[in-house]
């Protein structure tokens, strides 16, 4: 008994269970999860191969694309493999530690995303509102700052969640309904107290998303504003033309998000399946679509990948 129960107490591991309901249709699920990850490694090796050595892309928007790109392979590399280990092997066992390591890591390149996105919109601002400024403003020096302040902000506000997640006792059970490692997953599971844990959930969201989504929103107000003051047609498509990207991958970024966080805390009537299931689009569309999109509405990345594939 005394074993049992330190076990469970701090378990040595955590069995994620998939996709509970669905489990016959597992390997069905895995199948576009195979061509989404596919397309997402794919996707951002292509960009990086356009924009890293190539110095007519070593302009702002496209460094930052290039940032996007690494943190989303990186954050897929994360997630993908053991997903599709779960659905095609069941191979359901994880390390306590692995656990951990995985959560902080999906979280943190999530806050990191967030801080990229919004150095668009800071881009877009100064493109379209600041013109003249934008070269002295934008500098490869100021996009380096801000690669290296979207790292320091995704593991700073990540750095409690491990030793938040240490101090739970695990008494009732280790199996956790989900297919990678989220915090609220496991604080779920806890048989302690987890205010704490709950606030610093709700807390993080508010400085980072909440946040983010205010700054971006207020951007694009001042370019639609600045937008609208243009004599000229032509000129207003052309400018609102060069944030179309950046606005569709802003939604396929924090819908899902938004989707996953609200359903955890208020959705409880939702059926688990659907919640595991857009928790798994959360961390899946936006690292296979952002390269898609901007490839397909950016006329210079979409030449270069022709040129790429017809040589």
């Amino acid at each position: 008994m005394t074993d049992e129960n330190e076990t469970f107490y701090q378990p040595q591991m955590f069995i994620l269970l998939g996709v509970p309901g669905l489990e016959a249709a597992h390997f069905w699920l895995s199948i576009p999860m195979v061509i989404m990850y596919a397309l997402t490694v794919l996707g951002n090796i292509v960009l990086l191969y356009i924009i890293i050595p190539n110095e007519k892309f070593h302009k702002p928007m496209y460094l930052l694309l290039s940032i996007m790109s690494i943190i989303d392979l990186v954050a897929s590399a994360t997630t993908t493999p053991k997903i599709l280990s779960i659905f095609w092997f069941s191979s359901k066992k994880i390390n306590f530690n692995a656990y951990l390591s995985q959560l902080f890591f999906i979280h943190a390149f999530s806050m990191m995303e967030s801080t990229v996105l919004l150095a668009m919109a800071f881009d877009r601002y100064i493109a379209i509102c600041r013109p003249l400024r934008y070269t002295s403003i934008l500098t490869i020096s100021t996009i380096a700052k801000i690669g290296a302040l979207a790292i320091i902000r995704g593991s700073f506000f990540m750095a409690p969640a491990p030793f938040l997640i240490r101090r739970l006792s695990y008494c009732r059970t280790n199996i956790i309904s989900h297919t990678y490692c989220e915090h609220m997953a496991v604080v779920k599971i806890a048989c302690t107290d987890t205010t704490i844990n709950q606030m610093y959930g709700i807390t993080v969201a508010l400085l980072v998303i909440a946040v983010d989504i205010i700054c971006i929103s207020v951007s694009y107000c001042a370019i639609v504003r600045a937008v609208i003051r243009l004599s000229s047609k032509d000129a207003q498509h052309k400018a609102l033309g060069t944030c179309g990207p950046h606005i569709c991958v802003i939604l396929i970024s924090y819908i899902p998000a938004l989707f996953s966080f609200f359903t955890h805390r208020f959705g409880h009537n939702i059926p688990l399946h659907i919640h595991i299931i857009f928790a798994n689009l959360y961390i899946l569309i936006p690292p296979m679509c952002n390269p898609l999109i901007y490839g397909a509405r950016t006329k210079e990345i979409r030449k270069r990948i022709v040129i790429i594939f017809q040589s």
